[in-house]
């Protein structure tokens, strides 16, 4: 309701200022006054018209309001202080309009769904390097990207879903490395350990968790002869890796396969789904990097150096670079090193290609993880018919930390360079910074903690020294949390086992999903138990609590929320219960649960999903002032108490949905 009323009135202004003063404008400034009593919308176009049409500002603001007149939404404008228009909405107009927007009118194309919109996205996300237990920082990657995906689809897109496995880079050939040559194990050792870790309980991320950490060690723990002849060992080994065809390549294989399903079992605790698994092993197989590498060549945005310290490289100018006719580039891109084995960011220019459809190629398919209502497809040099199709996206997000930021731009800048400009327009670095621990986290971990980094306010967590929190660990520990506050409140009565252990998972999902959100991308986070799990504040738990109080007001008033708001479209007038001082709360919280469009559009078009976290955190705030201020159950006034419950009603049905955008669940009880 909110959204569209504020487009009517952009285009009404906008019609009136051509008519009045032959202006024609693209955009009007629009601003949320500071307090309702001055309106729902404002703008100061006055003071920007001032000069140009050569009167004081409030002359301007009078003229335009006296040509507004009247029309449906909004109860009429007026000039406030030096300049400004504000707008009021037509309260009870709004309040029908809103009360009738239900959630099977909002758009959710989900997988395979047609994209209302006319756009085809795909969203790359979480992608670990399997060779090690996921930890904190991946969960937040992939929770950004989950929620992104769920507002996107909100919006009516069809998004699919990818999770890039890179299991033929470093990372994974360290523990290759540690595997056959710190343990001196072998292709059948593998295949029995898989086999023991399984009989056992017990899990190979986390025992590949240890080895890579060893491993990162070993690399430097010795002389500095046996350190070089270490390095060459790493790097022989990934040429393996990337060569394929070998028993290294084979022990990567069985390894980082078994590594990614436990990784995809971590994140499906989450609710986060995927839709497909492009590996770089195929990238190299299917030689997507010869078709990427003669585009590159052809279109001069790769050149061959033939001195300086790239000598012997395939390079590309870095963006931004102003390198003078004749100069050397020193600080040029290597995508092809010169022992002829490719980059990251050349493999991934190539990824891009096919993401956007200009390769010419495509992966074979085989089905990987199945999940309740789809499969997740996997790449494969030969794969099964028939399968569904992937790739050949109109829009890019690649949820990437920070960090890989020149990376990133590197693959644009190779996109431009090849003239597919509209493409790398559509291309989205969805960055985001660290994830830390307090202090106190860390020691509730169990590690040893300085003095030194007690003082400091966040520690950086480490895989290669193996100082950080897996995945798993930290939502089981949330879980166990959360299950003796759920226990000291008798939540579901005495003999509700399962149901407790349910509604303690759905709140330590909560909390864990809405603390990785609530901040802005641009923020380091610095995780802490006490702060995620508490239920007041700007927590998850604080929001499921308030879902929880609403569904109580129906249960005891022996109706649903459905149900109140058709009696509210069938009251012939309830205008007197919006108006006055002691009902601004009650309409602020309507046009808050207004603003559902608005928030999701911001959230789309900034890629921000930190907005619809705080909304739904000021609309639970708003209820919560509602439910304390207003006796909605011992309302004798039968026409006040259905407004009173359909107000309740109204916030219940928000929340509940901004939730599920969120990722969170609405426990039945706390």
């Amino acid at each position: 309701m909110y959204l569209e009323l504020q487009k009517r009135f952009t285009e009404h202004l906008r019609s009136v200022l051509a008519a009045k003063y032959d202006l024609h404008l693209e955009t009007i400034p629009l601003e949320i006054p500071p307090e309702l009593k001055f309106g729902e919308l404002a703008t100061p176009i006055a003071f920007e018209l001032a000069r140009k049409l050569r009167k004081a500002p409030k002359v301007i603001a009078a003229e335009i309001v006296a040509a507004l007149g009247h029309f449906d939404g909004f109860a009429g404008f007026e000039v406030a202080g030096a300049g400004y228009i504000n707008a009021h909405l037509d309260r009870a107009a709004g309040v029908r309009t809103t009360a009738g927007v239900a959630d099977s009118q909002v758009p959710d194309a989900g997988p395979g769904a047609p994209a209302s919109s006319g756009i085809h996205a795909l969203v790359e996300h979480t992608s670990i390097n399997p060779n090690k237990a996921a930890h904190i920082g991946h969960l937040r990657n992939a929770i950004l990207g989950d929620t992104f995906v769920r507002l996107l689809r909100a919006a009516g897109q069809k998004v699919d879903v990818q999770n890039y496995i890179d299991n033929t880079g470093v990372q994974v050939a360290d523990v290759v490395v540690g595997f056959l040559h710190l343990e001196g194990k072998s292709l059948a050792d593998a295949r029995l350990l898989l086999d023991e870790l399984k009989q056992k309980d017990q899990r190979i991320d986390y025992y590949c968790w240890d080895l890579y950490a060893k491993t990162s060690q070993w690399y430097t723990s010795g002389t500095d002869e046996e350190n070089e002849a270490r390095k060459k060992l790493r790097y022989d080994t990934l040429h393996e890796l990337e060569q394929g065809c070998n028993e290294t390549a084979e022990v990567a294989e069985l390894i980082s396969t078994a590594v990614l399903r436990r990784h995809l079992e971590t994140m499906l605790r989450l609710d986060i789904e995927y839709d497909f698994l492009p590996r770089e092993s195929e990238i190299l197989h299917l030689k997507f990097w010869e078709s990427a590498f003669e585009q590159l060549k052809k279109t001069g945005v790769l050149y061959f150096e033939n001195e300086g310290k790239n000598k012997g490289c395939w390079v590309m100018t870095r963006p931004g670079a102003e390198i003078a006719e004749g100069d050397l580039n020193e600080d040029a891109k290597v995508i092809v090193r010169s022992n002829g084995t490719v980059t990251y960011v050349g493999k991934d220019i190539a990824y891009h290609l096919w993401k956007f459809g200009l390769l010419g190629k495509d992966f074979g398919y085989k089905p990987f993880f199945s999940y309740p209502n789809h499969e997740c497809w996997i790449s494969a040099e030969k794969g099964d018919e028939p399968h569904p199709h992937f790739g050949g996206a109109q829009a890019i997000y690649n949820v990437i930390d920070a960090r890989q930021s020149d990376p990133q731009a590197n693959v644009i800048q190779a996109l431009r360079g090849m003239g597919y400009t509209e493409q790398a327009d559509r291309y989205t670095h969805f960055s985001y910074e660290m994830v830390a621990l307090t202090p106190r986290c860390a020691v509730e971990l169990g590690y040893d903690v300085s003095e030194e980094d007690l003082a400091r306010p966040y520690i950086e967590v480490s895989g290669r020294k193996g100082f950080g929190v897996k995945a798993d660990d930290l939502i089981d520990k949330l879980i166990v949390a959360t299950r003796a506050e759920v226990d000291a409140r008798q939540t579901g009565g005495a003999d509700a086992e399962a149901g407790r252990q349910k509604i303690a998972e759905q709140i330590a999902i909560g909390a864990l999903r809405y603390f990785m959100l609530k901040f802005t991308r641009n923020s380091v986070i610095a995780f802490d138990f006490k702060d995620a799990l508490s239920f007041e504040g700007e927590t998850g738990p604080y929001i499921q609590y308030a879902v929880v109080r609403a569904r109580n007001i129906f249960r005891k008033a022996e109706t649903t929320a459905e149900a109140e708001l058709v009696k509210l479209a069938g009251l012939a007038e309830f205008g007197a219960f919006l108006d006055g001082e002691d009902a601004e709360d009650i309409w602020a919280l309507w046009l808050r649960a207004a603003r559902r469009t608005l928030v999701l559009e911001q959230c789309v078009s900034t890629s921000e999903p930190a907005y619809l976290a705080k909304h739904a955190f000021q609309l639970a705030q708003e209820f919560n002032n509602f439910y304390h201020k207003h006796h909605i159950l011992t309302e004798e006034d039968p026409a006040r108490k259905t407004f009173l419950l359909a107000t309740a009603a109204v916030a219940l049905r928000e929340l509940v949905l901004a939730l599920s955008w969120l990722g969170i669940e609405s426990p039945e009880a706390m």
